[in-house]
């Protein structure tokens, strides 16, 4: 009897014993269970409050002058031997802008994180387009970052050179522009409302020209208000129809067939073009996908169908020369220089070259129109204002001789 109780003391301690390491077990994993809950939050939140700037850095877009500046400095760190995130770091921490910091760290990051330079730079397409991407795939592959970074530098430095020089070329052009419009708003607002109090009191007749000058600035004293709204409605009206697919359209097919503008557009596009061109074949990119990349430089349907051609012409094993000048758009002299290049296998050096000679002709062709706009500018300013003095003057002069 003793050792029966004694077995079934040593069954029930026994018993709860397992009891007693289930609970312990049960308690650990519902332990690990809530670290593990606590811990999912804790990354949640700091995924929380990474996200918005990393949006923010993922819509920010670098300037061109920021991304010639980008371009230089990685050539020239990389060409001194540094690792490709030291050097991304170094030049993030000279940018002033919050942004465009955040964007250049979080690009240091991924590649921390294992991914490619390109990967990473297509994550951020408003700084870094095709092209871009693919200089650097190009690079990439065959372990020649610093010389893509160089050829990439040249891109982003012609383009900043030609953008300044239009800009510095057409900000007299506006400023006459402004100067004519504050002179005739001067003169209808101010000046003339002292005429016709003066035409009143001395009862002259007024000349039909004269009568439209003074009504057109007493309509605008009074309705200066409606005329800001319906300017300012324009002005956004423009912008939202620019901004939507089918106004870039139109506006790239329309821009063409301005006079003198049309033809130096036309000239910057095939400018960009060739040497794009040249320097992805340059960097050995298969002709076709360069071709297939260059089709972002322009939305305009005659490029379009110019591309098109192209493509058509290298599957079938024809000649680039050939497809551009049946385009009716190259100058014959370019077409014949890329022939060149085709035939002594050097076609990256003659579309080059093409694409310096329409750099210099397009510099010339900038100051050309500036030039041209310039009296035109003058010229319709002087006729404008002196209608208006003359329409004031006019009634004054019969005054004077009636008397």
């Amino acid at each position: 009897m003793i050792g029966a109780t004694r077995g079934m003391q040593t069954t029930d301690q026994s018993k709860q014993g397992r009891s007693n390491n289930a609970s312990a077990t049960h308690t650990s994993s519902t332990n690990a269970k809530r670290a593990q809950s606590h811990e999912a939050r804790k990354s949640a939140s700091a995924n929380a409050k990474v996200a918005p700037s990393s949006m923010r850095a993922r819509e920010e877009r670098l300037p061109i002058k920021v991304l010639a500046v980008f371009t230089r400095q990685m050539a020239m760190l990389l060409r001194s031997g540094s690792a490709l995130v030291p050097a991304i770091q170094s030049i993030a921490k000279q940018m002033s802008k919050p942004p465009q910091k955040a964007l250049l760290n979080d690009i240091a990051v991924d590649l921390e994180e294992g991914l490619s330079l390109t990967d990473a730079f297509k994550k951020y397409p408003r700084s870094f387009d095709a092209v871009f991407c693919a200089i650097v795939a190009a690079g990439e592959a065959g372990a020649m970052l610093p010389q893509m970074f160089e050829r990439l530098a040249t891109i982003v430095g012609k383009q900043r050179a030609m953008r300044k020089k239009i800009a510095g070329s057409m900000a007299y052009p506006i400023l006459l522009i402004f100067m004519c419009i504050h002179i005739i708003l001067g003169l209808m607002l101010f000046v003339m409302p002292r005429f016709a109090d003066m035409f009143v009191q001395l009862a002259v007749d007024i000349p039909a020209s004269t009568q439209f000058m003074l009504s057109s600035g007493k309509w605008i004293s009074e309705n200066w208000t409606i005329l800001l709204g319906c300017i300012l409605a324009c002005g956004a009206g423009t912008a939202w129809i620019v901004a939507s697919a089918k106004g870039r359209q139109w506006v790239a097919d329309i821009q063409l067939s301005i006079p003198i503008v049309g033809t130096l557009r036309s000239k910057l596009i095939q400018g960009s073009v060739f040497r794009t061109l040249g320097l992805l074949l340059q960097s050995k990119v298969g002709l076709l996908d360069s071709i297939a990349l260059i089709k972002g430089a322009t939305s305009n349907r005659a490029f379009q169908k110019m591309f098109s051609d192209l493509e058509e012409s290298v599957t079938s094993g024809g000649s680039i020369s050939y497809a551009l000048e049946a385009s009716g758009i190259i100058e014959p002299y370019l077409c014949q220089a890329v022939r060149t290049g085709e035939e002594c296998g050097n076609i990256d050096g003659a579309l080059l070259f093409a694409a310096d000679m329409l750099d210099e002709s397009n510099a010339e062709s900038v100051d050309v129109v500036a030039r041209l706009i310039e009296p035109i500018i003058l010229l319709g300013m002087g006729v404008v204002v002196g209608a208006v003095c003359l329409s004031l003057f006019v009634p004054l002069f019969d005054l004077t001789s009636a008397i």
